[in-house]
C-alpha cells in the first residue's frame, strides 16, 4: 500500500506553503507576502509520530477566477484534491470569513470532501477568540487554529492529520516480488527501457514526452526472481502549466515510488543533468529507496575510454546526495549493457536488506571517533559518542547513542554514515542515522 496523499488548499495568500515548510521543517515551498506565488504544486514526503505521508501543496484557489491561470490552478486544485486522502482547507483568521472561503467551502462539500479547516495566522489570544465564526462553513465543531510561522498548535493540528488517514499496510500483505520504479523526466527513454527488460513492447513509446500518463505495472522474472517493473510519467518540474493529467500522472509516479523496493533513476547521457533530474533524485532519496542510475541513450553519444568516467564524476558531484547509487549505460534503442539492469537491480535490493552485528558496528564507530573526534556545535564540553545498533533495513537506519545529540554537527554525522558505508557497502542505498541521548 503507497502512502496516504493530504492535499492544503485554500484561496491566495492565506499562508498554505508557510504550513506545508512547517509540516516538512525544511523551506521547500517558495513563501512570499504576494498573493498568488504558488502556481506551481509540490510534493513532498512528511512524516509524524512514525506515520508517513505525502503532503501536497496546491495554488491559491481563486473561485470563478478570471484569467486562464487562476482557472488553471483551480482545475488542479480540484484533481489534487480527488487523488487524496485528507484534505487541509486553510482559511486567515486574522482577515476573517470572506465570500471566497464560503465559496470553496461549498465545492468541497459538494465533492462529498470532508476537510480538516485550518484557521492559521492565529499569532494571540485575540485573534483566537475569533476563529469560532469560521464555523458559519459548515465543516463541523472544531476549527484548529495554528500558527504556521510561529508554530503554534502545529502538533495539535499534525495528530489529527495523522488520525484521519489510513495507516499503511506492513508485512504479509507486501509482494514477495521486487518492485522496481521506473523514474525520470519526460522523454529520457524510460518506457524503451521497460520494453527492453520484458523483451517485447508491453508499453506505448512515443517520441513526444509524457505519452505514459499512468504507473503501469509489468511482471517478469530474472533467474527464477519474480519482478515487477513499474513504468511511470514522466516528472515534470512546473505542473500548473500542463494540462491536468501530468499531475495526476506526477502523483501516481510518486505513489508507485513509496510502493516500491528499488528505483531506477533514468537519466539522458547526451544532456547535462538538470534540476528536474535532482528533483526526482531527492524524491528517491527522501523515500530512502534504494537506486541504480542508468544512463539511457549511450549509442548516440560521442565518447572514448574515459567519457564515462567522467560523466559518472559530474553527476556524483550534483547529485552529491545519492552519489552512493551505481550507474550503468545504457541504449534502450539498441540493447546496449540492458542485460546488467536486473543485476544491478537484485544487487541493491539485497544490499538495502544487509543486517551488521551490533559488535562490528561499533568496533567501526569506536575507530572512526578515535581518529576524529567529535567537536561539540558551539564548544564546551566534549562530546562522547557511546554506541550504536542498527534499528531497521530498507534502508539501514542505525540508533546512535551519544552524551548530547543537539550538538552533534550534521556533517559528523556525516562522516560517520561514510564510515559505516565504507565497512559494510550497502551499495545504492542511502543510510540513515538516529541520534538519540545516552545517560
Amino acid at each position: 500500500m503507497s502512502l496516504p496523499l493530504v492535499a492544503i488548499v485554500g484561496r491566495p495568500n492565506v499562508g498554505k506553503s508557510t504550513l506545508f515548510n512547517r509540516f516538512l521543517g525544511r523551506a521547500q515551498a517558495v513563501v512570499d507576502d504576494a498573493p498568488g506565488i504558488t502556481r506551481d504544486r509540490h510534493i513532498a514526503r512528511a512524516e509524524w509520530n512514525g506515520r508517513p505521508f505525502y503532503l501536497v501543496d496546491t495554488g491559491g484557489w481563486v473561485p470563478e477566477g478570471a484569467d486562464a491561470m487562476e482557472r488553471r490552478i483551480i482545475e488542479q486544485v480540484l484533481k489534487a484534491v480527488e487523488e487524496c486522502e485528507l484534505v487541509l482547507f486553510v482559511v486567515d483568521a486574522r482577515s476573517g470569513l470572506q465570500p471566497h472561503d464560503a465559496t470553496i467551502g461549498r465545492a468541497l462539500l459538494e465533492r462529498g470532501v470532508n476537510p480538516v479547516l485550518v484557521a492559521n495566522k492565529v499569532d494571540s489570544a485575540t485573534i483566537e477568540a475569533d476563529v469560532g465564526e469560521f464555523a458559519a462553513l459548515g465543516m463541523g465543531e472544531t476549527t484548529w487554529g495554528v500558527s504556521a510561522m510561529e508554530g503554534r498548535g502545529i502538533g495539535d493540528l499534525l495528530d489529527e492529520v495523522v488520525a484521519r488517514i489510513p495507516a499503511r499496510a506492513t508485512g504479509a500483505d507486501e509482494s514477495p516480488a521486487i518492485r522496481i520504479a521506473v523514474l525520470g523526466r519526460p522523454n529520457v527513454g524510460k518506457s524503451s527501457i521497460v520494453n527492453r527488460l520484458l523483451g517485447e513492447e508491453r508499453v506505448i513509446v512515443d517520441d513526444r514526452p509524457g505519452t505514459t500518463r499512468d504507473a503501469i505495472d509489468a511482471p517478469f522474472r530474472f533467474h527464477g526472481r519474480e519482478m515487477i517493473l513499474v513504468d511511470t510519467a514522466g516528472i515534470r518540474r512546473k505542473l500548473a502549466s500542463q494540462p491536468d493529467f501530468e499531475f495526476y500522472a506526477t502523483l501516481r509516479a510518486t505513489r508507485a515510488l513509496e510502493s516500491s523496493d528499488v528505483a531506477l533513476l533514468v537519466l539522458d547521457a547526451t544532456e547535462p543533468i538538470s534540476r528536474q533530474d535532482l528533483r526526482i533524485a531527492r524524491l528517491i532519496d527522501d523515500a530512502g529507496k534504494a537506486c541504480v542510475w542508468v544512463f539511457n541513450k549511450w549509442d548516440i553519444v560521442k565518447k572514448d575510454d574515459k567519457t564515462s568516467g567522467q560523466m559518472l564524476l559530474a553527476a556524483r558531484e550534483q547529485i552529491s546526495f545519492q552519489s552512493y547509487a551505481p550507474a550503468e549505460f545504457v541504449s534502450a534503442l539498441t540493447v546496449q549493457r540492458i542485460s546488467r539492469l536486473p543485476e544491478r537491480i537484485v544487487e541493491v535490493y539485497e544490499a538495502a536488506r544487509v543486517k551488521v552485528p551490533t559488535a562490528e558496528l561499533n568496533d567501526r564507530i569506536r575507530r572512526a571517533v578515535e581518529q576524529n573526534p567529535p567537536k561539540p556545535v558551539g564548544g564546551g564540553r566534549p562530546l562522547r559518542v557511546y554506541y550504536a545498533t542498527q534499528v531497521r533495513v530498507a534502508p539501514p537506519t542505525f540508533a546512535l547513542f551519544v552524551s548530547q545529540p543537539q550538538r552533534l554537527a550534521r556533517e559528523y554525522e556525516r562522516y560517520l554514515a561514510r564510515e559505516i558505508r565504507e565497512a559494510f557497502g550497502f551499495i545504492g542505498n542511502p543510510i540513515r542515522l538516529q541520534v538519540r541521548r545516552s545517560r
